[in-house]
């Protein structure tokens, strides 16, 4: 059986797109632990502003420590990773099928 080994994308807003396998959470930025997480991303070189210039309504931790900022909500982008499984899921499904139906086949 053939795996697809390319990583999948998911839109974060304004053609910015992250990779779902780098992704550890997506959070509210209102909370101050949120707002630390940001200065301190700063200050060490790791934030990714992907807002546009907008205000700021999810920030996504990656598992490289970067944060990234979007102007999307949080139940916008979980919506997206959770298209984009289906997507792949569905693929995966449709591929084996025709695995499958190629074995009988050769049988």
């Amino acid at each position: 059986m053939k795996r697809d080994l390319s990583p999948v994308m998911v839109n974060i807003g304004f053609g910015n797109i992250v990779s779902s396998a780098r992704v550890i959470a997506i959070v509210t930025p209102g909370s101050s632990p949120m707002k630390r997480l940001r200065e301190e991303a700063k200050k060490r070189g790791k934030l990714v502003d992907a807002t546009e210039g907008r205000r700021t309504r999810s920030i996504i931790v990656t598992d490289s420590d970067h944060i990234i900022l979007s102007a999307l909500q949080v139940e916008t982008i979980a919506q997206r990773f959770g298209d984009n499984r289906e997507t792949e899921t569905s693929q995966k499904g449709r591929t084996s099928l025709r695995e499958n139906s190629l074995d009988d086949v050769e049988s």
